[in-house]
């Protein structure tokens, strides 16, 4: 469900995964030394006055009671590289793409992409760490699954320093959520709390093993709920500012009550390390993913079965809407439970089962929590008006593979774009039953993004068929219009401002 998207040249910085990293070489141990400081002070409950009455949270208290039911993890196993990525490295891996070195670094070849596997592959060891927390006192354990992800051999060690070997009883790539048991009884056990009683601006404090420092405590507030981010997940992740690094994958991220409300798992980063941004993963689905992994073995997660997209102002004009919420569906699966319940492209997903879709994340936060089979009552925006529609999710698992003349040159208009109708070929490459090309996109449409070769598929939620179509469409509009436009296999509203 997440959204297709235009290629955007721009994008600078990259989502990496704070987790399993290599062993820590002697200029980074010599550059995070710190000189011995004086022994702590004895622990006492802060009690300075905020707005509203609210008192500090004790982080010595909350992590004095709960820091023992953090852990290390250790993994071990093999991953496949190349001669030449090997050669490409050096000693001090000079040269090589910032990206591949931050984690042949801390990951020891985890991260790399075929496409950088130049030569002959080969098995490669490969060694990591990342964090975790007991959530019951026989031995189960809540971590990443990047941190375990491809581990022949996984050790865990507690803050008493005792190891034990664990064994994987199921990992989640969609979610990031591994769950591990340990033979131990009697285990020092985290509290869980609510996700979704978690607020904007609150305290939260991150225990974990950045760069292998084991039980290191970082502090920082909620910065957002239900970010979603670029990657093939469902999850409305927590951000915040808390400082989280690679070596912090898989450990809880506490309220100022002492509650586990989130396992830390990515971060935003231009340099490859912690610059205020940090995600966590709310422990409401954690938990759901948790008690399915022990069950079964594995989890499972329902489909609804389209591409969703923000609603601007920009498309709030053009589809008539009276503010811009909701989630605009971009593209359906043929074949899909929002096919077959009648959902269509520009329609504007507005509520699910009653609960508000405010952004688009809101969305798959909500599908995500449902479970294969479930019917969902869905409220959209359709063509000026409120419809109401139910679906029947289907298994994630068993996704299918989503869609994706003569020339007529109309004058440009106040739009900008120079169509003509598909030839039969063409309609049969982009997979399409109607759409203009774009011979040329100049003035609004150009500055919204259009290029020349995209495919429009319809305006304002509208399939149009011709040139003539586009015209009216345009001469109905005051401000703005809402184009579906199709690149490559990629679909996107665009939303044109006609000045």
């Amino acid at each position: 469900m997440k959204s297709a998207a235009l290629k955007n040249t721009s994008l600078v910085a990259a989502l990496l995964t704070a987790g399993a990293i290599g062993g820590a070489g002697v200029s980074a141990l010599n550059a995070l030394h710190s000189p011995s400081v004086a022994a702590p002070a004895p622990i006492v409950s802060s009690a300075t006055g905020i707005t509203g009455g609210a008192t500090l949270p004790d982080f010595p208290q909350i992590t004095e009671r709960y820091g023992p039911a953090v852990v290390n993890i250790s993994v071990t196993g093999t991953t496949r590289v190349s001669d030449d990525d090997a050669l490409a490295q050096g000693e001090d891996g000079a040269g090589m793409d910032p990206f591949l070195e931050f984690f042949k670094r801390f990951q020891q070849g985890q991260g790399m992409s075929p496409g950088q596997r130049r030569g002959a592959p080969q098995e490669m060891p490969t060694r990591g760490q990342g964090s975790g927390f007991i959530v019951s006192p026989d031995g189960i354990i809540l971590t990443n699954a990047h941190v375990v992800k491809g581990a022949k051999e996984v050790t865990v060690k507690l803050t008493d320093r005792r190891e034990y070997r664990a064994k994987v009883l199921g990992s989640d790539p969609k979610t990031d959520v591994a769950v591990l048991r340990i033979d131990a009884k009697n285990l020092p056990v985290v509290s869980i709390g609510k996700t979704s009683d978690l607020r904007v601006g609150e305290w939260v404090l991150a225990i974990g093993s950045p760069f292998g420092f084991e039980n290191t405590v970082t502090a920082g507030v909620v910065s957002a709920k239900g970010r979603s981010l670029p990657d093939d997940s469902a999850v409305p992740f927590i951000q915040t500012d808390v400082a989280v690094n690679p070596g912090n994958s898989g450990g809880p991220l506490f309220n100022s009550r002492g509650e586990v409300v989130g396992i830390n798992s990515q971060i935003y980063s231009r340099s490859g390390g912690y610059q205020g941004v940090s995600f966590a993963i709310p422990m409401d689905i954690a938990t759901k993913i948790k008690d399915q992994i022990v069950a079964t073995g594995k989890a499972e997660h329902a489909r609804l079965g389209v591409a969703v997209q923000e609603v601007n102002q920009t498309f709030a004009n053009s589809f008539k809407l009276d503010k811009p919420e909701g989630a605009l569906v971009s593209n359906v699966e043929k074949g899909g439970p929002a096919d077959k319940a009648g959902l269509q492209p520009g329609d504007v997903i507005r509520k699910v089962n009653g609960q508000a879709v405010i952004s688009s994340g809101d969305l798959p936060a909500v599908i995500s929590m449902a479970a294969p089979g479930d019917t969902v009552k869905l409220e959209i925006w359709r063509q000026g008006s409120s419809k109401e529609l139910s679906a029947r999710l289907a298994n994630a698992n068993d996704k299918s593979k989503e869609v994706v003349g003569k020339n007529e040159a109309p004058s440009q208009g106040k739009l900008g774009l120079a169509l003509r109708p598909l030839q039969p070929d063409e309609r049969q490459e982009a997979g399409v039953d109607s759409g203009l090309v774009v011979q040329q996109a100049t003035g609004p449409a150009a500055l919204a993004g259009v290029q020349s070769g995209d495919v429009l598929i319809s305006i304002n939620g509208t399939a149009v068929k011709n040139v003539d179509q586009v015209r009216a469409a345009v001469a109905k509009s005051d401000k703005s219009v809402a184009l579906l436009i199709q690149r490559g296999s990629d679909r996107i509203f665009v939303p044109v401002n006609l000045g």
